[in-house]
């Protein structure tokens, strides 16, 4: 039983990561690092400060998904962020998840 309880424990834990690393490679692919990184500010804010800012909002996801396929400024300063039409909803949902993973 414990053994079968490891085995279980293993395998959640190898779908998180690998989740965050598709998170990762979906934000590459994306362009989303040409402007955020995780843990510094480029020309936008860095993954671990969005993730701070919006950890107790329960209207973050929701927002931040339209925000990254629509566009916005004045949140992080005047610097805008542009639209992301390519960025599909779902995708943008889960890139937002993985960025508010980040505190």
């Amino acid at each position: 039983m414990k053994r079968i309880s490891t085995l279980t424990l293993a395998v959640a834990l190898g779908c998180a990561s690998g989740t965050a690393l598709a998170s990762a490679e979906l934000a590459k692919a994306k362009n989303c690092t040409a402007c955020h990184a995780i843990d510094k500010k480029l020309i936008g804010p860095a993954y671990k400060d969005v993730g701070a800012k919006y950890v107790s909002d329960k209207d973050a996801l929701a927002r931040l998904t339209k925000k990254v396929r629509e566009g916005g400024v004045g949140v992080w300063g005047q610097i805008p962020m542009p639209a992301n039409p390519q960025v599909s909803a779902d995708e943008a949902a889960t890139l937002v998840k993985w960025v508010l993973s980040h505190k």
